[in-house]
């Protein structure tokens, strides 16, 4: 792996929909988010699906877990090869690239050799464009929506309080897979404050009650967000997946000008960006769309903030469905 590290051992959970035509010219590829899995079709319907501009009748669509998750490629509660025990704190540190690898050993193993469509949203924007300049030619086309050239300083902060949050938790690190659970509470509610914004969360979670001392609706919201994130993720992959985002930077080991690197991505592109993001803000998207010579940039107008990239899903659809028929 990019950080000199290795794994003995390699397993990749995936999903696909649809059927690989003769010629192989219509598999469409898309790079999951932090906690997401392979299920695309659950967890983007609206982009995914019958009648949706990602079509199992028309493409043959395929969604990799990325390593170091916890919904079944290998990671932090796998076993090690070495102890016969679960990795849990002592799994390597890993990169966007380091994923990218991994999906490139599953693109061989599926015999397919060129990608019609690659996309990804949030972070799986940041496996898509590392895998469209790793390999270039074998990509015909690309779409970014939500994401960056690399990490901000801001995103970082973000992701190091979450971090601290976790750390925090008196049974962090202890060989379990349960441990840290408190702290990955506090991490998600933490992340919500981001993943929304202002304008959203007064709009749905503001008290009518003039009169409450306490129980407020943000509270339980927040209360319930971090507490739904703990019944299906883990502290350990959370904790290691934010790390792998922090070191996202497409200049790295390739002289450092992440500008001049987008520049090598020659794919037609589509850029869409939510006008109320506040994790990933559209200067962002811009940055993508001046770099990137055969580039679109659409900005929607969405309450939503980052969560915006899954909410709108039917606006997105159309966006990119329009997009795919043009020449």
């Amino acid at each position: 792996m990019e950080g000199g590290e290795s794994l003995a051992e390699l397993t990749i959970a995936y999903t696909t929909y649809g059927t690989m035509n003769a010629d192989k010219s219509n598999v469409v590829w898309i790079c999951h988010a932090l906690t997401a899995n392979s299920e695309a079709a659950d967890w983007w319907n609206g982009v995914v699906g019958s009648g949706h501009a990602i079509d199992p009748e028309k493409h043959f669509i395929v969604c990799a877990n990325i390593l170091g998750s916890c919904y079944g490629t290998t990671g932090p509660l796998s076993i090690d090869p070495a102890t016969q025990a679960p990795y849990y704190s002592s799994f390597p540190l890993i990169t966007i690239r380091d994923m990218v690898k991994a999906h490139i050993l599953l693109r061989a193993h599926l015999g397919i050799e060129k990608i019609f469509l690659l996309m990804g949203g949030s972070m799986g924007g940041y496996q898509a464009m590392e895998w469209s300049i790793v390999e270039n030619d074998r990509i015909g086309q690309l779409f970014l929506l939500a994401t960056s050239a690399t990490e901000s300083a801001w995103g970082i902060a973000v992701h190091t309080a979450q971090r601290l949050a976790i750390e925090a938790d008196q049974s962090w690190q202890s060989p379990s897979a349960e441990a840290g659970a408190k702290g990955l509470k506090a991490a998600r509610a933490i992340g919500m404050l981001t993943y929304r914004n202002y304008n959203i969360m007064v709009a749905q979670q503001a008290d009518p009650d003039a009169e409450k001392l306490d129980h407020f609706k943000a509270a339980s919201y927040i209360q319930y967000q971090g507490g739904k994130l703990v019944q299906r993720f883990n502290a350990f992959s959370y904790w290691l997946l934010t790390k792998s985002m922090d070191s996202h930077h497409i200049g790295r080991g390739r002289g450092g000008n992440a500008a001049l690197i987008l520049k090598d991505i020659t794919q037609k592109t589509l850029i869409i960006g939510i006008n109320s993001d506040i994790l990933c803000p559209v200067a962002e998207q811009q940055f993508l769309n001046r770099h990137i010579p055969n580039a679109n940039l659409l900005v929607i107008d969405s309450n939503y903030g980052h969560d915006g990239f899954m909410v709108e899903s039917t606006i997105i659809s159309q966006h990119l469905a329009k997009w795919m028929e043009q020449k």
